[in-house]
């Protein structure tokens, strides 16, 4: 794979995405181009850093990292806490503001460690190594970073974008399948809200892309990064049109975090909730029944899901409601009026989003969304 130079662009200057087979290899190169730094920090989790730390350290050749900070990267401890341990961490290993933070890992790792960069002496220097399919895809691209709370997901954190993200495919051959299919669960999303000819894609090689067709997976790699750059550059803090972003996500993180985030991986709530917001666009008219059955018979195509959590509606409601985009309390949603379309919708009929709710569990065919 040649490497694909994506620039994104923020209001602390543009940033490149470097996408290509056997990038970290030439992370030495591609460091220099950042200019010097007084120490590197990387920040990773243990099960991370035994499958790839050897090779980020080949590809570093003479950039030796003073430290190795490694942290719990389960869903659970994406808190406060793992922030303030990685800025100990690096307040005793003497980081200074000259310093880089090398954030190696999936979604959790970059979202922690790269609010610790946005925090720690109020800002160090930041690069993204992404090694799962969402975090490569979605989460590393974009500059949000920040930590749940139990009142809710992403609820506290900043806009802080890396100086450079690093995406090589070649990390996922350590990916778990479990993982690996929840990040094509963020891909589907781009196809339904940017992109009809990747959903097309998608629906054509969906079970190479399942056995990790590297030509299949680094075509869907490339286009999700290609996508994610060009809403971020446009709205980078999320006041408009970044919130397409979010389809499926209002409900898949009421779902994580009713759920306690043990239940469900990221991505396996976000296609729970992307069922979720095809029903609804159905229900109030908006999107044919035949758009949802196609999103609905793509997401099946993942593998089973873990079941559907005993929680009422109403708590699923209510957690909807620290929702980012929620203004005044009242409900907003990411809608897809036809494939490759998006906005954000308000003035949702509850009772349209009880129905979602009540049929997603249940929904399987176009037979049972039109009865629906």
């Amino acid at each position: 794979m040649r490497a694909r130079r994506i620039k994104v662009n923020s209001s602390g200057g543009a940033y490149e995405v470097v996408c290509a087979a056997g990038a970290v290899s030439r992370l030495d190169e591609e460091f220099s181009r950042l200019g010097e730094f007084t120490s590197v920090h990387v920040v990773s989790s243990p099960k991370v850093w035994r499958a790839v730390g050897k090779t980020v350290l080949r590809g570093l050749r003479r950039l030796v990292p003073d430290e190795v900070h490694l942290f719990d990267d389960r869903e659970t401890k994406k808190e406060l806490k793992s922030v303030e341990q990685i800025s100990r961490l690096l307040a005793r290993a003497k980081a200074d503001r000259g310093s880089l933070v090398l954030a190696v890992g999936g979604g959790v790792v970059g979202d922690v460690a790269g609010y610790a960069a946005a925090s720690y002496l109020r800002g160090v220097a930041l690069v993204q190594i992404p090694t799962t399919l969402v975090a490569q895809t979605d989460s590393s691209v974009g500059g949000k970073t920040g930590v749940n709370l139990p009142e809710g997901k992403n609820l506290v954190g900043a806009f802080y974008p890396a100086r450079l993200v690093v995406v090589d495919p070649q990390l996922l051959k350590t990916l778990g399948k479990r993982e690996f299919r929840g990040g094509l669960a963020e891909v589907i999303k781009y196809g339904i809200i940017a992109d009809a000819k990747l959903f097309d894609y998608l629906e054509e090689n969906f079970d190479k892309a399942l056995r990790r067709d590297q030509v299949i997976l680094e075509h869907l790699i490339r286009r999700s990064i290609e996508i994610k750059a060009w809403v971020v550059s446009r709205d980078e803090r999320e006041s408009g049109l970044r919130e397409i972003l979010n389809y499926g996500h209002t409900f898949g993180h009421a779902l994580e975090s009713e759920t306690r985030y043990r239940r469900f991986q990221h991505g396996e709530a976000v296609a729970w909730g992307m069922k979720c917001a095809a029903l609804l666009g159905h229900k109030i008219g908006l999107t044919r029944a035949r758009d949802v059955s196609r999103i609905v018979a793509l997401i099946e195509r993942l593998g089973p899901l873990p079941t559907w959590p005993k929680v009422s509606d109403a708590s699923l409601i209510e957690a909807m409601r620290t929702d980012k985009k929620t203004r005044e309390n009242k409900l907003r949603f990411v809608l897809s009026k036809k494939i490759g379309k998006a906005a954000t919708y308000e003035n949702v009929p509850l009772e349209a989003v009880k129905h979602a709710l009540h049929f997603a569990p249940r929904v399987h065919a176009l037979t049972e969304i039109v009865r629906a």
